[in-house]
């Protein structure tokens, strides 16, 4: 453990977890032409695509934790290069809908295959993707994921 995770709060090392991360996928898919933003939504794009979904501008938001002004923006921009195709939702024409085109899909297959090879070397000192200590480090994020912050969040979830 480096002298400054020794006496760090969790807080402290999510934060700098969640920095070293974003920067290196950021330098990992600078090469595509992309960033570490573009790529979290290119990737649950395709991941939501392949569930057969075609998630509205603000379903993406919602499941990239990105601001969905942000993602309004970030999509405007993949579609002016060619990745992302946009449309208006047929069952609520205030909503745009959101798809990968060939090239787009083509950029976040390569993508995720650099991003895999990264969460391999993140991983590592824990057994690998795969390795028990992983896998359990990953359930434990996803619980601090699904803890709400923000009590107004808990009141719109919970009107009791």
């Amino acid at each position: 453990m480096s002298p400054t995770a020794e006496n760090a709060t969790a807080g402290y090392l999510v934060w700098r977890l969640s920095m070293k991360w974003r920067v290196a996928v950021d330098r990992a898919v600078a090469p595509l032409g992309m960033t570490h933003a573009q790529y979290a939504l290119m990737a649950s794009l395709h991941g939501m695509s392949r569930s057969k979904q075609r998630p509205s501008q603000r379903q993406l938001a919602d499941h990239t934790g990105l601001e969905p002004l942000y993602v309004s923006k970030l999509a405007r921009a993949l579609e002016t290069s060619g990745l992302v195709a946009r449309s208006r939702d047929p069952d609520d024409p205030r909503a745009m809908q959101l798809s990968l085109t060939e090239q787009g899909l083509d950029v976040t297959r390569r993508a995720i295959t650099v991003v895999q090879g990264l969460l391999d070397q993140l991983l590592e000192p824990l057994g690998g993707q795969n390795g028990p200590r992983a896998q359990q480090f990953t359930r434990e994020l996803a619980i601090l994921l699904d803890t709400p912050l923000d009590p107004h969040t808990d009141n719109e979830k919970d009107p009791s």
